[in-house]
C-alpha cells in the first residue's frame, strides 16, 4: 500500500501519529515525507496508526480534536499542492 491509495482521513491519522507539531511551520513536502516515513515504520499498515489515534482520543480527548483538525487541514493542503504540481 502507498500513501496514494489512502483517503484524506487515513492520511490524517498517519500524520496524527508523527512527531510533527501544529506549532511548527511545515512545508507540504515535510508533511508528505512525515506521512511516508510513518507508514514505512508501521509496515505500510495505516490501521496501526488508526489504532493509536483511537487510543489517544480516549486518553486525551481534550487535545485529540485540535490535533486531528490540524492533521486533516495539513493533509488537505499538502496533497492539494502535490496534486496541482503533478
Amino acid at each position: 500500500m502507498t500513501y496514494q491509495t489512502l483517503t484524506t482521513t487515513e492520511l490524517a491519522q498517519v500524520l496524527f501519529t508523527s512527531a510533527l507539531q501544529p506549532s511548527q511551520t511545515l512545508s507540504p513536502l515535510q508533511i508528505r515525507s512525515a506521512i511516508e516515513a510513518r507508514l514505512c515504520a508501521c509496515g505500510d499498515d495505516h490501521t496501526t496508526c488508526a489504532a493509536y489515534v483511537a487510543q489517544e482520543a480516549g486518553d486525551h480527548p481534550e487535545s485529540y480534536a485540535t490535533r486531528m483538525r490540524w492533521a486533516l487541514d495539513a493533509v488537505s493542503s499538502a496533497y492539494r499542492t502535490y496534486a496541482m504540481a503533478a
